[in-house]
Order: structure tokens, then sequence, then C-alpha cells
């Protein structure tokens, strides 16, 4: 049973009147689900450049105005979120550009931040605040129907603003920092740089062993591709999880940021020649230290709220 929320105590206004979202996939259905849910925004609009996500989008009922031109979403946007693969940001800026109005803030949710803010601010017209931004968070799902309005809860969402001292782009930092907040996120500030170093280690790494790790198995001329699904243990099951994400995007992140993942690479693989070493040798003490310092880190995780216990973070029990 939906509880409505008791008519002495409204909602506060909207964020922003009007928001418009280029890329109606995972995050940006989720973006739109999220802000209506808070209350964010006021009217909302969706461009998608694919028919069956717009008749999806259509169907689902989310959005106030579904349209494939970026530019005719755009128009008198407060704010416009550009929710497509990270190659594909500057083609989106340069779509939208037409619509947008002067003093609009236009933002993003890619997981990489360098060069999509040179993207950004190379396609998009004077007037306008570019903010990028990342919402960690999101599944292996893709597609309008993957999105749900609680990804963001209690999420991360890093903004990287421009180096601008002016009170209009700080004001708009500040209005984009409290709409993510809205949705639920916590929200972090950080240099374009640094974030993608970051997420080298903390996401895309980690998605590129799950790649890997998977297709060795199924390369595997010794274990046939049955017997791989049949006695899938947890572990595999989890990377088998992460490497169904959608395969264009991931390939735009790993090239976009291609300095910082393989700069963490190589730190990785000195790091598992070390353990190889250690199980060849038979150094159970330093297999032990490891595995107890990783748990304390799992543990921690947990302890942060960014992870439960529960599988797929509870969100095949979401309503």
């Amino acid at each position: 049973m939906t509880t409505e929320p008791p008519e002495t105590q409204p909602r506060r206004p909207p964020v922003y009147a009007k928001l418009a979202v280029i890329g109606g996939g995972l995050i940006g259905s989720s973006v739109i689900r999220a802000a209506r849910a808070a209350g964010a925004v006021g009217e909302i609009a969706v461009a998608d450049a694919k028919p069956e996500h717009r008749a999806r989008l259509q169907a689902l009922g989310i959005a106030d105005l579904v349209v494939a031109d970026a530019a005719e979403a755009a128009a008198d946007a407060d704010l416009v979120v550009l929710a497509v693969p990270v190659m594909a940001m500057g083609e989106a800026t340069a779509a939208a550009a037409p619509g947008l109005k002067a003093g609009a803030t236009l933002s993003d949710v890619g997981s990489v931040k360098g060069a999509v803010a040179e993207a950004m601010a190379a396609n998009a017209p004077p007037g306008v605040f570019v903010i990028p931004g990342h919402p960690v968070a999101g599944t292996e799902q893709s597609g309008p129907d993957a999105g749900f309005a609680s990804l963001f809860e209690n999420r991360w969402t890093i903004l990287t603003p421009q180096k601008r001292a002016e009170a209009p782009y700080q004001a708009a930092v500040e209005r984009l920092t409290e709409f993510w907040m809205a949705l639920g996120a916590r929200v972090e500030l950080m240099d374009a740089a640094h974030h993608d170093l970051v997420l080298a280690v903390t996401s895309h790494l980690p998605h590129l062993i799950a790649y890997n790790i998977v297709g060795t198995a199924a390369d595997l001329e010794e274990v046939t591709q049955g017997e791989v699904m049949k006695f899938s243990a947890g572990g595999f099951r989890d990377f088998t999880r992460i490497a169904a994400s959608d395969p264009v995007m991931w390939r735009d992140v790993f090239l976009s940021n291609k300095d910082a993942v393989l700069e963490i690479l190589g730190r990785f693989t000195e790091d598992l020649q070390a353990l190889s070493r250690a199980i060849r040798w038979g150094e159970g003490e330093k297999l032990e230290a490891l595995f107890t310092r990783t748990r304390e880190i799992r543990l921690g995780i947990v302890a942060a709220g960014q992870e439960n216990p529960e599988p797929n973070f509870g969100r095949d029990r979401r309503g």
C-alpha cells in the first residue's frame, strides 16, 4: 500500500523547473524516476535516439515529453543531464546545444570525467554552466525498464566542476548538489583527473577483470560452456553479473580512461605476480594476511552503507 505524505507537510519546491535527460537507459530513466519521486523537478523531457527506447519511455509514462531530438528536449530546461556512453558526450552536447538556454546547467552521468569534461566544454554554447557529474550507482541491466527511483539512495555522486570562481557558477554547483541530495545521494566535489584514477581502481579495473575471467572460462577447451554455467560458484556468478554490463558503455569507458586504467592495471599485474609467487612457494602466512586485509575492506564497505549482505544489494526485491 502506498502512503502519501501528509497534506500538512507539503513538499519543498522543485530544485529545477524543467529537467531534460538525453538518453533514457538505466541511469537516465533512473534519474527521471528519482527526480519525479522526490519532487526535485517540475517538467521532465527525455530524448533518445533509439525508437524502441522512446516507445518504452512513452509506455512507462515517466516523462512529460519523449522525443528523438536532443535540442527539442533541452529547450527551456534548467538542468540538462547527458546519459549516453562517454564517447558520445561531445556529440550529445552539440545536439542539445541549439536548445540550451543561457543560465542552464549541463551535467552528465558518465564514469569518466577528464575526456567527458573536455568534450562537453568544447561543444556547449556560451552562458551554460557545464558541471560534469558521476552518480556512482548502477546495475548490470540496461534500457528504460531497468531504471528505478531508489538507485541513488545513500550512494555517492561525484561532481567535477570547472575551475571557475565566479558567483553564478558556484551557485549552479550548489544547486546541482541540492538536486542530487534530493534524490537521496551523497555528493563529493573532486578534480576530474583524480576522479578518473579513483574510478579506475574501484570500478573500471574490476569490470575489466570480470570481462577477462569470464572470457577465459569460456575459452577453456577442457571445460564446456554448459559446465561453466552448471557449476558456477558464488564468485564466478558475481563475475558474470558484472560482465553482463552494457558492452558499448564499457568499451567507451576503457578507451576514454585508458591512461588511468593502464596505470592501475600495471600495479595490479605486479601484485598478481607476487600472489602467484606466494602460492607457488607455499607462503600461507602471506596469503592469509592478504585475505584478512581484503576481508576487512569488504566489511568496511558494508559498514559504510555502500553495500549490504543481500545478494545484488537487495535490488532483486525492489518494487
